[in-house]
């Protein structure tokens, strides 16, 4: 706070304590039975009004420093929200530190509870997960055992809405474990092509089904990811590639290596999105045109977790599409960099034992 905004907000008292003393001075000045020469009279008021402004300096600087303490939290943004203010000198201010300190109180008993309520509501969806694996697994048992006894297109069909069933349960397990996702991480190097396969196989009743064809194109490619959070992220883009593809489509996997970055790209040949919602495919809860028809019923969290786990694995995604002529879903794995050295992976640097421990290292 400066010290022209402060005296702005006092001009009114300003004003009436030298009205007030000018009227007093020239009162007592007027009154024949007060023998004051007009130099005394000027003498005190200058006085008055010296001891007025020292007054008005001193509560300058006290205010100041107090404003200073809500302007430091106001700085410190949500790193405030444990700061309560300190008790202040007057009541006016001890009003407002009294006021600040009860939100601060209030809304952290608030958080407290909404984190408790969320971190209930976690454990229960967790334990939902946990729990209708059991039948699902005993469900695929079930179907296994009618093999060959039962209608095969039945069969079919009760196993494929059985992996649909599968899929969008993992999509709610791993959207409850977005926040959680630091401590359940293992970065290791993997090669693209394996784990492409593993997610292709678990999908294989749905190519099956639509007669969609698949092809996996380019030379394998070793990055740094976490092999389960990727199988889930690729799941995701196939199993949208295979929503919006007809029967008897291509869905083509593309491997690619650059100066810069490793990709892997998942095209289909299916509708398309329209171009004036491509920007939006990665928000929570988007479905677009293709989400709305009657035939496809999307939730549209598939390319939302998709996105936020590559983002938090270090990669990243990009599409682009054409309405008819299909999407392509590209998957960045950017080069990592380490002492001037770039590249998908790193090696170690070997430590020399021999020269290093008699002479090199005094260099260091």
């Amino acid at each position: 706070m400066r010290l022209r905004d402060y005296l702005h907000d006092h001009l009114i008292q300003i004003a009436v304590f030298l009205v007030g003393l000018g009227a007093f001075c020239f009162g007592l000045w007027l009154d024949p039975d007060q023998q004051v020469r007009l130099s005394t009279l000027v003498y005190v008021a200058a006085l008055t009004v010296l001891a007025g402004a020292g007054f008005l300096w001193w509560r300058y600087r006290v205010t100041r420093a107090w404003l200073r303490q809500l302007q430091a939290r106001t700085d410190a943004g949500a790193g405030a929200l444990d700061w309560p203010l300190p008790p202040a000198h007057t009541v006016r201010e001890q009003t407002v530190v009294t006021a600040y300190n009860h939100l601060l109180r209030e809304h952290q008993r608030s958080q407290s509870t909404l984190l408790a309520n969320q971190q209930d509501q976690k454990s229960f969806i967790d334990s939902w997960v946990h729990e209708i694996k059991v039948p699902l697994a005993a469900s695929r048992l079930l179907t296994d055992s009618l093999d060959g006894r039962a209608p095969e297109v039945e069969m079919d069909q009760l196993t494929l809405q059985l992996d649909r069933i599968d899929h969008y349960v993992e999509q709610v397990l791993y959207y409850a474990r977005l926040d959680s996702f630091a401590r359940d991480y293992l970065l290791q190097e993997h090669g693209l092509r394996a784990i492409v396969d593993a997610v292709i196989v678990d999908a294989r009743n749905r190519f099956i089904a639509q007669h969609i064809r698949f092809t996996l194109t380019g030379h394998d490619q070793v990055v740094v990811t976490d092999d389960k959070w990727l199988r889930f992220i690729l799941a995701q883009l196939v199993s949208n590639a295979l929503k919006y593809t007809a029967d008897g489509g291509l869905i083509t996997a593309t491997l690619a290596a650059t100066r810069d970055e490793v990709t892997l790209a998942i095209q289909d040949s299916g509708i398309g999105i329209p171009d004036d919602e491509q920007h939006r495919v990665f928000e929570k809860g988007f479905t677009g045109t293709n989400g709305r028809n009657a035939n496809q019923k999307s939730t549209g969290l598939g390319l939302y977790l998709a996105q936020r786990l590559s983002d938090k694995l270090g990669h990243h995604l990009t599409l682009t599409s054409r309405v008819g002529k299909g999407t392509t879903v590209t998957l960045h794995f950017p080069n990592l960099s380490y002492y001037g050295e770039s590249g998908p992976t790193l090696t170690k640097p070997q430590l020399q034992k021999g020269a290093d421990r008699h002479g090199d290292h005094d260099d260091i």
